[in-house]
């Protein structure tokens, strides 16, 4: 069943500049994953320095395998160096489950 990846970050104007080659080398990457079907980056317009990022895979074990994945790892290092923090992930199942 797909599940969509939730990750909302608070990006620094003056941060910008270096974090958004990261962020497109990130998806270029999953583009290229096992499982991977989509992906979007929105920018909050009563917040413009909060981003959504939305991306959709086939199953939750493909998205653990590029999470947990030495490429995406590197480059998400550098990110959080950027941000100063850890990036936190919210994993959404579509539908009603019991």
């Amino acid at each position: 069943m797909a599940v969509k990846i939730l990750i909302t970050r608070s990006i620094p104007t003056d941060k910008a500049r270096k974090i958004i080659p990261l962020f497109k080398e990130l998806r270029a990457n999953a583009a290229h994953q096992p499982g991977y079907i989509s992906g979007e980056t929105l920018k909050s317009s009563d917040r413009p320095d909060t981003f959504l990022v939305i991306s959709t895979w086939q199953t939750a074990e493909d998205w653990g395998k590029w999470l947990l994945s030495k490429d995406r790892q590197a480059i998400q290092q550098k990110v959080d160096d950027l941000l100063g923090g850890n990036t936190e992930y919210e994993i959404f199942h579509y539908g009603f489950t019991e």
